[in-house]
């Protein structure tokens, strides 16, 4: 099932929390968008619509890399003398080097670590907990470990962290269900699917 399919799923699970809970506007349309946000976050794993939104283009960061190398190279060759001078060259061919191994989803694994690094600054249990999750995802095949049980069992977790943070009720469980929405959509007891999920990764990895 496509990105778009899932977000509408998702989003219709926050409609349907807010109308269980007779949320005012203002919630139903919270809820809707964290419903649509959720019923995506298990594709987070691939090098796909949502970790292109949510991260830098890697060609951007490449680019600027390489151009900050190139005038720290210049700069050592011109400006210093002795052993400073060849050790900035070296250091600039170095990031000329290492990024041109940058990847969109090596940004997935460095935008992890910000949000990891946020929310530890922050103090919001929640958010480094995503950082994780982020980070986590950057490194699985697609359809594994985000699409499994193990998966989530740690974003239900996150959820109940989060509802506690911005004290909303009705956030954990349209997390939840926008997440289950998801995983269910992607079996393979759907005629549309040529791929089902390996639920209970890592015990077993029979597709559902």
């Amino acid at each position: 099932m496509n990105g778009t399919s899932h977000t509408v799923i998702g989003a219709a699970t926050g409609f349907l929390t807010a109308n269980l809970l007779h949320t005012d506007p203002t919630g139903t349309v919270l809820l809707i968008g964290i419903g649509a946000i959720s019923g995506l976050m298990p594709d987070i794993d691939i090098d796909g619509k949502l970790s292109n939104k949510i991260t830098i283009s890697h060609n951007i960061v490449r680019t600027a890399a390489q151009f900050i190398a190139v005038l720290l190279v210049l700069y050592s060759y011109f400006t210093s003398t002795g052993m400073n001078k060849w050790i900035g060259i070296g250091i600039g061919m170095l990031i000329i080097i290492i990024s041109s191994f940058i990847t969109q989803r090596r940004m997935l694994t460095i935008t992890g670590m910000g949000v990891l690094f946020g929310g530890l600054s922050l103090q919001e249990n929640w958010l480094w907990l995503l950082g994780i999750y982020i980070i986590a995802a950057s490194f699985v095949p697609h359809r594994s470990y985000t699409h499994s049980l193990l998966g989530v069992l740690f974003f239900a977790y996150i959820s109940v962290q989060f509802e506690i943070a911005i004290g909303h009720e009705g956030v954990f469980i349209t997390c939840l269900m926008g997440y289950v929405s998801h995983i269910i959509a992607d079996m393979k007891i759907l005629p549309f699917n040529k791929r089902g999920i390996k639920f209970f990764l890592p015990f077993s990895k029979k597709e559902f």
